[in-house]
């Protein structure tokens, strides 16, 4: 319940992505633009009785409760049921309506004139989303897989056959087609999503495609070595990393191509020191900079939960004097928050990508490789503690060296 004092100080700072101020004379289908742009983003309220400059015009409407269940019942799909009050006397004689959406569990539109449009909440503006905000918020309530989305133009022949029967001969332990058996390798592919019904889903082309950039752009990491602690022009090492993310290896597991992962742990260990020192007093033992658990856990993590709807978009992989760092494009999924990572809570936004990294045994079944591997990793191998920070659009890891 909302207080008058609350209610005037909500009024004084205007209009914000929380936050829209509207007389009550406007149509249904307009409130519900409102509200369903509200539940797309992270909720927020509807002042009715108010004027776009904060004037409390007060309400008019004699039904108006009946009429905004009427408007998020009939205009909004799937329906949504707000929270309603009215405030009295914010100014004398005058009153207030609150109508509030908390973030919604499905994606809504608005039905008007027997069409449905989605909107998202801009700062002060509700606007339609475009085509790549609208997968993404589908995404986000889980409504379909983006790793599953087939690749504009890709087809079977674009897969690297020779990675794939190393996945599926030595890694699953199955029988694999020979290789001018087509309908074989068709049957085997689209069995396990590799191919879908479109053509070579997006997982597929991320972990077994020939040249997974001509696709897709965003498929890589864009590396760089600094010689201080912050970016400098003059690096010691920029690479662009490209290629599937699984390596190619022969029957006793020897990388022969490296894949996303391999590379990426190369450049660290090329541009961060090792030390040596003695085990127990009696033998040389080397020590980098950083675990290679930890830096491979931070790696796979980045490419198996980053956002791929996120179009031309690298993963960022820093090292510096003091850190190394690696930024995964998009928020983190389902839910999941750094704090929850670190005690080891498990979510994928793409399962198939995660499934089959697991078969390569880059990552832990029981998911605690973030609370293992890099925060006790971390924590033995020099005392720190690693920074995990979702910002905006994108999560850091931070080791520290």
């Amino acid at each position: 319940m909302a207080t008058r004092t609350e209610l005037l100080e909500l009024i004084a700072h205007g209009e914000n992505s929380g936050v829209e101020l509207k007389r009550d004379v406007l149509q249904t289908h307009e409130l519900a633009k409102e509200l369903v742009a509200f539940s797309n983003l992270e909720g927020g309220m509807v002042l009715l009785g108010v004027d776009d400059d904060g004037t409390i015009a007060g309400l008019t409407r004699p039904d108006l409760e009946e009429w905004v269940m009427t408007a998020c019942r009939d205009k909004i799909r799937p329906g949504i049921i707000p929270f309603f009050e009215v405030v009295r006397d914010v100014e004398p004689g005058r009153h207030v309506a609150v109508v509030r959406v908390p973030r919604g569990i499905d994606v809504h539109s608005q039905w008007h004139n027997s069409r449905h449009t989605y909107y998202i909440r801009v700062g002060t503006q509700s606007r339609e989303p475009s085509p790549q905000e609208l997968s993404r918020l589908f995404q986000q309530c889980g409504s379909f897989r983006a790793d599953l989305r087939p690749v504009s133009g890709a087809v079977m022949m674009d897969l690297d056959r020779r990675r794939l029967r190393d996945y599926f001969g030595r890694v699953r332990q199955q029988d694999v087609p020979d290789d001018d058996d087509q309908a074989g390798w068709q049957t085997l592919l689209v069995n396990t999503e590799i191919l879908v019904e479109d053509g070579v889903s997006l997982s597929g082309m991320l972990l077994f495609g020939r040249t997974p950039n001509r696709f897709l752009p965003q498929a890589g990491i864009d590396a760089a070595a600094f010689p201080g602690i912050e970016k400098d022009y003059a690096a010691r090492e920029r690479a662009t990393l490209r290629g599937p993310m699984t390596p190619l290896m022969d029957e006793a597991g020897i990388v022969l191509e490296a894949g996303l992962v391999e590379q990426a742990q190369g450049f660290v260990s090329r541009n961060t020191p090792v030390t040596a020192g003695l085990d127990d007093g009696t033998r040389r033992r080397e020590k980098p900079a950083y675990p290679v658990e930890a830096v491979r856990e931070a790696v796979v993590n980045a490419l198996i939960h980053r956002d791929y709807l996120l179009s031309h978009t690298d993963i960022a992989l820093a090292v510096y004097r003091d850190r190394l760092e690696i930024i995964s494009p998009g928020k983190l999924p389902n839910g999941i928050t750094p704090a929850r990572m670190r005690a080891g809570t498990r979510a994928a936004r793409n399962q198939l990508l995660k499934d089959v990294m697991r078969d390569y045994g880059y990552l832990e079944h029981m998911g605690m490789g973030v609370p293992r591997k890099i925060v006790r990793g971390m924590k033995e191998h020099n005392g720190t503690a690693p920074d995990l920070i979702e910002d905006d659009e994108r999560f850091l890891v931070r080791l520290y060296g």
